[in-house]
């Protein structure tokens, strides 16, 4: 190539010298663009062992909260339902005043729209109440005294009992009502209700 170039030759030259590193230019983009496409793949190990940890840290800290928002709504639900039942019996006893108060759940309870309520269900209780368990709790009525009044049994006392499941895990404190309905509180989760609730 010598000083004999002409114009033409010259620019078509310059075109093909700017196109060839174009292209090579537009290689190197993409060689650059897959290697980079390469490392960013996935997440190391290191990565994921630090987000294992923050979970379990998590964890360790939301779950002893958890049980004890579970614990507390179930003595909530407890003492709602130890009032339920006591109503219930306050409205047995007006309803069938020659039985006075029931002495079992069963009585209270039974399946509403089976026929015309009876004084051995009386469908006064939700059917999971009247069945004794509900909400990590077991209740049942006891310390029932009864009398005979023109040979009838009558039932003239009761005691509505109400124990966690599983004491410090369903729940902490038993509770317990009677005829007054008024609910006092077993701290140790037992039936031994001592303390009013306050």
């Amino acid at each position: 190539m010598g000083a004999c170039m002409t114009m033409t030759q010259k620019i078509q030259m310059i075109q093909k010298i700017e196109i060839d590193r174009f292209e090579g230019g537009q290689e190197m983009q993409m060689a650059d663009r897959m290697r980079g496409k390469l490392g960013e793949e996935g997440f190391t190990l290191i990565e994921l062992l630090i987000v294992m940890s923050v979970m379990l840290v998590l964890m360790t800290l939301g779950i002893p909260q958890l049980m004890k928002w579970t614990k507390g709504a179930n003595e909530t639900s407890a003492m709602q339902s130890v009032r339920t039942i006591g109503q219930a019996e306050l409205q047995y006893s007006s309803a069938y005043p020659s039985n006075g108060f029931s002495c079992t759940l069963a009585a209270l309870g039974g399946v509403p729209g089976s026929g015309a309520p009876t004084p051995q269900a009386a469908q006064m209780l939700p059917p999971d109440l009247a069945s004794g368990q509900k909400a990590g709790y077991t209740f049942a009525v006891t310390n029932c005294t009864k009398v005979s009044v023109n040979n009838q049994d009558m039932f003239t006392t009761f005691q509505v009992t109400a124990v966690p499941t599983s004491v410090g895990h369903t729940g902490d404190r038993g509770f317990c009502s009677d005829e007054n309905n008024i609910i006092k509180v077993d701290p140790q989760g037992g039936t031994n209700c001592t303390q009013l609730l306050q």
